[in-house]
């Protein structure tokens, strides 16, 4: 059975915030809740990068380990999703995850905090599949589709990969081995004749 993984390649992500407007527009995301979002490192100064960061589906994660309720489950593809019907709203999982997935709205059934919303893997969640009520709470689900996370699908340089951790982990581990460094990560050697990636420069250019 394979097991489900993001994976984002920083010298891909131009920050165009595509994966957080697709994954806003497919689920119909409240306001104030951000499922994904686009983080930059070392932000104005040289070399910085940018990362798209959601729920990463932990194979050990520390939300499910310090839920009171145990409002969390993973599914056989290995998708850390959360029964909204069971959960209190309490925060312990906001404070527990490293990347700052689960998300609170502004207003809800407990006052200010609500009930807690995360990335799904674009699973849904306990309703059954396809149902108004999965998409209601949960968002539609696009793997019960046969398809791939809208985030991933609409990621305009690929930076963004989703599926099969052994998949991803193969098609990541090749662009590293392949794509060189520094100008060279974007095949402008090819396009430009640079001397670095073997080619003559082209007449003119400098």
């Amino acid at each position: 059975m394979a097991r489900m993984k993001f994976v984002c390649d920083a010298e891909r992500c131009i920050e165009c915030n595509g994966c957080v407007t697709a994954c806003k527009n497919e689920h119909e995301v409240p306001w104030g809740v951000n499922r994904r979002r686009v983080v930059t490192l070392n932000d104005g100064v040289p070399g910085e990068k940018s990362i798209s960061v959601a729920c990463m589906h932990c194979s050990d994660a520390p939300c499910m380990a310090v839920c009171p309720v145990n409002c969390f489950y993973r599914t056989d593809e290995g998708v850390v999703l959360h029964d909204k019907d069971v959960c209190i709203g309490c925060g312990y999982c906001s404070y527990a995850c490293p990347f700052g997935a689960p998300q609170f709205p502004s207003q809800g059934t407990f006052g200010v905090r609500g009930k807690m919303d995360k990335c799904t893997f674009c699973a849904g969640g306990p309703e059954a599949n396809g149902s108004q009520a999965e998409f209601e709470k949960y968002g539609r689900n696009r793997l019960a589709e046969g398809k791939l996370p809208a985030c991933a699908e609409m990621c305009s340089t690929k930076a963004l990969l989703a599926g099969d951790g052994d998949v991803v982990a193969d098609i990541f581990r090749n662009r590293v081995v392949q794509r060189g460094k520094g100008a060279e990560v974007w095949g402008w050697g090819t396009a430009y004749g640079s001397q670095q990636a073997g080619h003559p420069p082209v007449k003119g250019a400098k």
